[in-house]
């Protein structure tokens, strides 16, 4: 693929999830080039920060010309401060392509090496090592990027070949050159949003997988039910002029177009009412968790697709500071760093992945308490009651993980702390946001895994394999692959994990 001026979010997916390789275009090149030799005479004689002046608080003090150089050096060797768990290869990939892409807008003058050695460590698959902890998202993610800036440098550490190895022993095994910092290499690199909205596209990724997961999963669930169809119907959703309930509703429509269970409630409870029937035997609607899926997860997918949005205008900003202008002949001092907007958005998205994971416990308690169902065995038990356990074990996990994300829930947006002397005296906290959204994430996996193990279990008891929908006929048989019916108790843990590798590869 070749970059130019303009990444969506499915170029992320084809480079990050895909693998495909990247190539810089002419214009990208020049237009680097250009900004890096204006930015070069610009500074001569004029106090720029960043570029001779000292970082933060101690911007007032000039920097000699002589030291200018070093002065990057020591930025990125100082903020080299993390600590924590690694990010995981997706996301520092997803990082570096954001970087990449910001730095290519002209609006930074750094030199042409720069981006050049970026593709070549996205393209040859070289992860730097960045954590978790470290960045307060506010001069952006300054630690994790300084990261990112020490393997430039050719200092630091990198994953290689599935293993985590010195950076210069692997660019001496690539053929790889360190750049050389030259004007404002450091602070160009380490000064931005890149780490947050690379951790933010690939928790979209995954919020979408997520959604469409729950929609089947529900599908199935109404379906076991023998559900009455009204609530999934374009009139009545119609009526709500929310784009992402009508998303969903639709969706949920075409899942079930070919099953043999959903069924029309003019044909049970509009054809007779008997004066003497005080209670009816058919139930007059489902429980909230069945009926009311297009209303629970439409707010899901409308939150999903503005946070698409702002991660896609995010990277294609520039987003450090000063920002260069070759047109305007000026550079311009201000606070383009700050990660608000990521930061909300992933407040946002985990809090609707909760929201959905809540929606994914209730349905599995529905199917696991049978004094609520009606037609399912407790725990939806295949063995002997009383001597058996089905489900009744996962469910404490189900449960357990569902409650560490509303936890979780709570917003780090508000979370500000002033540091830096007090030069940061607010901040975003974007890169904790996107790190506890990643966590929540994994949390639905584990707890979708879960129900829809007991989804196939429940068509199992009921022996509605020929009557499912052919989507809902597709999972089961996905899922039997992985783990078998069962009726005697066994030791699960490992089907867990399998069931959610194969839900997080669902494409």
């Amino acid at each position: 693929m070749k970059i130019n001026n303009f990444l969506e979010l499915k170029d992320f997916q084809k480079i990050i999830i895909e693998n495909e390789k990247i190539e810089l275009d002419t214009p990208l090149l020049d237009r680097v080039e250009t900004s890096f030799q204006f930015l070069k005479e610009f500074s001569r004689n004029k106090v720029i920060y960043g570029v001779n002046t000292g970082f933060g608080p101690m911007a007032q003090f000039k920097i000699s010309d002589e030291d200018t150089h070093q002065l990057q050096y020591n930025l990125i060797r100082s903020h080299s401060s993390g600590i924590g768990n690694p990010l995981p290869a997706q996301e520092v990939k997803a990082c570096m392509l954001a970087r990449l892409n910001t730095l290519s807008l002209g609006n930074s003058g750094v030199h042409q090496s720069v981006v050049h050695l970026l593709k070549e460590l996205i393209n040859r698959d070289i992860t730097p090592l960045i954590f978790e902890h470290g960045g307060v998202g506010a001069s952006g993610d300054l630690v994790q990027l300084a990261h990112l800036a020490l393997v430039l440098i050719g200092e630091g550490e990198v994953y290689y070949n599935g293993e985590r190895k010195a950076t210069k022993d692997v660019f001496e095994a690539e053929g790889l050159e360190p750049i050389k910092v030259e004007i404002r290499e450091g602070l160009a690199l380490m000064n931005g949003t890149s780490v947050m909205s690379g951790i933010g596209i690939v928790n979209a990724y995954k919020a979408n997988q997520l959604t469409d997961i729950s929609i089947r999963l529900s599908c199935a669930i109404n379906e076991i039910v023998q559900a009455y169809d009204d609530h999934l119907s374009e009139a009545l959703n119609g009526t709500k002029k929310h784009y992402g309930q009508q998303k969903v509703a639709e969706r949920m429509r075409a899942h079930l177009a070919d099953s043999k269970l959903i069924r029309k409630r003019e044909d049970h409870l509009y054809t007779h009412f008997e004066e003497q029937e005080k209670v009816f035997k058919e139930k007059v609607q489902e429980y909230y968790s069945l009926r009311c899926v297009p209303q629970i997860l439409g707010p899901v997918l409308d939150t999903l697709e503005y946070t698409e949005n702002v991660l896609e205008n995010e990277i294609n900003s520039a987003n450090d500071n000063p920002i260069i202008n070759v047109a305007d002949k000026h550079v311009y001092h201000g606070g383009n760093f700050h990660g608000d907007y990521i930061s909300l958005e992933m407040d946002k998205l985990k809090i609707v992945v909760t929201k959905l994971t809540m929606l994914a416990e209730r349905q599995l308690n529905y199917l696991l308490n049978a004094k609520i169902n009606e037609i399912l065995p407790p725990f939806v038990n295949l063995g002997k009651l009383g001597f058996n356990f089905g489900m009744q074990g996962v469910q404490f996990t189900a449960t357990s993980t569902t409650a560490e994300s509303q936890m979780l829930s709570n917003s780090m947006y508000v979370h500000s702390i002033p540091n830096n002397n007090d030069n940061q005296d607010i901040v975003s906290m974007g890169t904790n946001a996107a790190v506890i959204c990643r966590k929540v994430i994994e949390n639905a996996f584990e707890v979708l895994a879960i129900e829809a193990i007991t989804i196939i279990q429940a068509v199992e008891y009921l022996g509605f394999q020929d009557k499912v929908s052919s989507s809902t006929k597709e999972l089961y048989d996905e899922i039997r692959k992985i783990i078998p019916a069962f009726s005697d108790d066994m030791v699960m843990y490992p089907y867990l994990e399998n069931v959610k590798q194969y839900l997080k590869n669902i494409k």
